[in-house]
């Protein structure tokens, strides 16, 4: 849940209430229960199975089209730690430390926490850097967003407009992540979870759904109501957003809370996307793939894996970009990856479980239904997008 709300997604929240108020909060209360039905087929999955997402789809669908799927992944994975990058960048340009150091001493700090040893231990540390982005609450009490404004632009929603689905769209991607898929199903392996464990597992997903979704839509009134929409304020650095709250609360408070929400989003997210990656691409590999297991010839290449995507992400966010434009693209860039990836969740859902472990009745066509729109709307996005169409 942390994880899936980190520097990219604050960024595009934030650009959303900037440029459309209100009217983006109605799409992110539809993605509430998509996004739980989603997580939680990975639940079931991966404690019924205890393999990994990359493995079953190369074990039910051949190596082929394991290898589109890791690619899919990997796409997802380097998008998203640049993200959480150049929100680190921000950061440190916001204090005055030049990203040359900021950028390097991160990357070696998550590098180095692979290494503590188990799944549990790093799962904690996580938990702690993922903790500081809450701070964004307290900026939501100074705001004060007005219910009325709130209600109306819940129900003038402009769905005709190219513009806002494009945001739409990156709303979409920055909700439901490919590399979330494959970090929740081996995180629950790695945690040695039963089939007892399903119920709380998704009472756990279900609780962390709702958050998740409460933070990105408080981002998108804190922004729409701190720009008050009519100032159509254009975000391009972590510098812009404190610019924006400061009227509300100083300068020094909204750099705090500002700089610890991204910095903190970015960490945990960083954190969990580096495994989400390395854990796909050594399952389709067929090479050991777990935490528990310390650093060995037998798991080198877990391990280097695990570095080289810090190392490779890190240098490229060296360059400037502008970082919400850059945010919002690799937002969109998941959307359009989703109809491969709910594709093969939904094939495997109901090839690798046991009967009684799959969806039935209702559910299970309110699922399948939510998926299959979701993925059309992924397809539809490529014309506008590309300017196919």
């Amino acid at each position: 849940m942390l994880a899936d709300t980190d520097a990219g997604c604050l960024l595009t929240a934030a650009q959303s209430g900037a440029e459309w108020g209100y009217k983006m909060v109605l799409p992110q209360i539809i993605l509430i229960p998509v996004l739980f039905m989603v997580q939680e087929m990975t639940v079931r999955l991966g404690i019924v199975t205890r393999q990994g997402h990359g493995e079953l789809i190369r074990k039910y669908f051949g190596t082929g089209w394991a290898m589109l799927a890791a690619f899919t992944l990997m796409a997802s994975v380097i998008g998203a730690l640049l993200t959480e990058f150049i929100g680190v960048a921000g950061v440190s340009d916001l204090f005055g430390i030049s990203r040359w150091i900021s950028i390097p001493l991160v990357a070696l700090l998550l590098i180095s926490i692979a290494f503590v040893g188990k799944y549990r231990r790093i799962e904690k540390i996580g938990l702690i850097f993922g903790f500081a982005e809450l701070a964004f609450v307290v900026a939501l009490i100074f705001v004060h967003p007005q219910m009325h404004d709130l209600v109306h632009g819940m129900i003038t929603v402009p769905w005709h407009n190219s513009s806002y689905l494009y945001l739409v769209a990156a709303n979409l991607g920055a909700v439901i992540m490919p590399w979330m898929i494959f970090y929740q199903q081996g995180a629950v392996i790695d945690k040695h979870l039963s089939v007892k464990c399903i119920k709380k597992e998704q009472t756990d997903t279900a609780i962390g759904t709702v958050i998740t979704q409460a933070i990105m839509i408080g981002f998108i009134i804190l922004f729409a109501a701190a720009t008050a929409h009519s100032r159509a304020t254009s975000l391009s650095t972590v510098g812009d957003l404190v610019t924006v709250l400061q009227p509300y609360m100083g300068y020094q408070l909204a750099r705090i809370l500002m700089g610890a929400s991204i910095f903190g989003g970015s960490l945990v997210a960083a954190l969990v996307v580096a495994l989400a990656g390395t854990w796909g691409m050594t399952e389709v590999l067929n090479w050991p793939h777990s935490l528990n297991e310390k650093l060995s010839k037998k798991t080198v290449g877990f391990y280097g894996m695990y570095a080289l995507t810090f190392v490779v992400s890190a240098t490229i966010s060296l360059i400037h970009f502008n970082l919400v434009k850059v945010t919002i693209a690799i937002e969109v860039m998941n959307a359009l990856l989703l109809p491969i990836v709910l594709g093969f969740l939904l094939l495997l859902e109901s090839r690798a479980l046991p009967s009684h472990y799959q969806m039935h009745g209702v559910y299970k066509w309110t699922v399948i239904i939510s998926c299959l729109l979701v993925m059309v709307f992924g397809v539809y996005m490529i014309g506008p997008t590309t300017g196919i169409w």
